[in-house]
């Protein structure tokens, strides 16, 4: 049996995430205090008590979510759980490339810090929105996209496609899009052109960083969301995290790629259940599972174990 483990991104998070492990286990209050150090945050406070509009800011949300994703990832390593690729959805794939061990904890909470932090700073000079458009195909988005200016962010599932731009371009996005019968255009809530032409300073500023680092050879396999391909070394791992940010990611495509590869369970770790939702639209074939508190723990260990 062959199992995928997918870590989410910036959205997925709640004030009281990861709370259940690390009320119960040392190892997990350990990771938060050395990742507190790190990037110099009260992490422990900051998932577990917010506010939540702190909390959501693109620069402590990025730390906070990757430190939840990697405690509840170590978890399952410590119940003998073992992996055979992985995947990250956007700010996700720092943590897979953490499973993967390609980058150390360390490295990985202050690079989440400075990623939050860059894109901050390119969202203040350059404010934009983004919107979930629904059951539309991909290339007549585009067509509109390019017509608005706006681009694609996400590309979900077949029945959702995330846009991003200026305010404007995206209303005139869904505008339009409303005129050639979607149904479903969906403002999201968030602070910036995520994956757009106007991260281009925080794309800048992150290659500067990532090109100071030392990326190890991965020890499994890691696909990844600018192209759904395989990791080949350490050195490209810099360079996809940095042509990330101002791109798209292809999680289905990526998805549809370890499908396509024989993989049969796919184990979303870390908060709430976005890609186990965006998983069961993308096929039916395979078992999707989440793992963030006992409750569900419990669940995938009973299935490993008749299994």
């Amino acid at each position: 049996m062959t199992m995928v483990c997918i870590f989410p991104g910036q959205g997925s998070q709640y004030v009281g995430m990861g709370k259940e492990f690390y009320d119960n286990f040392d190892m997990v209050k350990d990771l938060f205090k050395r990742a507190s150090d790190i990037v110099s945050l009260d992490l422990e406070k900051l998932c577990f008590s917010g506010p939540e509009d702190i909390l959501t800011s693109t620069q402590n949300v990025q730390p906070a979510v990757t430190l939840v994703n990697i405690a509840c990832y170590e978890m399952l390593k410590d119940h003998g759980v073992r992996f055979q690729a992985f995947a990250g959805h956007s700010l996700g794939e720092y943590s897979a490339l953490y499973a993967a061990g390609v980058l150390t904890f360390d490295q990985v909470m202050e690079l989440t810090k400075l990623r939050g932090e860059y894109m901050h700073e390119a969202a203040c000079k350059n404010p934009g929105s983004m919107a979930a458009i629904m059951n539309f195909s991909l290339e007549e988005l585009k067509e509109v996209c390019e017509e608005c200016g706006s681009q694609i962010a996400n590309i979900n599932s077949e029945g959702q496609i995330i846009i991003t731009g200026s305010t404007e371009e995206v209303n005139r996005t869904i505008d339009l899009c409303k005129q050639k019968g979607v149904k479903r255009c969906i403002v999201l809530n968030v602070s910036g052109p995520w994956h757009s032409k106007y991260m281009k300073l925080a794309k800048e500023k992150l290659e500067k960083v990532l090109a100071e680092q030392e990326f190890d050879e991965p020890a499994t396999k890691v696909i990844s969301n600018v192209d759904a391909a395989y990791l080949t070394s350490g050195k490209e791992a810099g360079e996809k995290l940095a042509s990330q940010v101002c791109n798209p990611v292809l999680w289905l495509q990526s998805m549809e790629r370890l499908i396509g590869d024989g993989y049969e369970v796919f184990v979303e770790v870390g908060p709430k259940k976005v890609l186990s939702g965006l998983m069961r639209r993308i096929s039916k074939k395979v078992k999707v599972f989440q793992v963030e508190d006992f409750a569900t723990l419990k669940k995938f260990m009973d299935f490993l174990g008749n299994n």
